[in-house]
């Protein structure tokens, strides 16, 4: 399943409460569990004005889709083309 990074601008994000993100990641479960198999929700990243989620799914529709049901902002949508790491740097190929 290809890697997406969704990007998603929501004013002062880096704000929210614990309880807001319990609450956000609640919802985002249910709305994955209603639409089954296809899409799978690896982690985000919670900065200043914008959460960074990252998705496995079969195609760019279902991230979509899913954020309609959500009512979460999609503000862009890119597919992953590599993952580098710092281990990266001792591949002698």
């Amino acid at each position: 399943m290809p890697k997406y990074v969704i990007e998603r601008i929501i004013p002062e994000a880096g704000k929210l409460s614990q309880r807001d993100l319990v609450a956000i990641a609640k919802k985002s479960n249910k709305v994955l569990k209603e639409m089954g198999s296809g899409i799978q929700w690896q982690q985000s990243y919670v900065t200043k004005d914008r959460i960074y989620c990252v998705y496995l799914a079969d195609n760019e529709a279902l991230l979509r889709e899913h954020g309609a049901k959500g009512e979460f902002p999609v503000t862009n949508i890119q597919e992953v083309s590599e993952i580098i790491d710092p281990s990266t740097s001792e591949w002698e190929g």
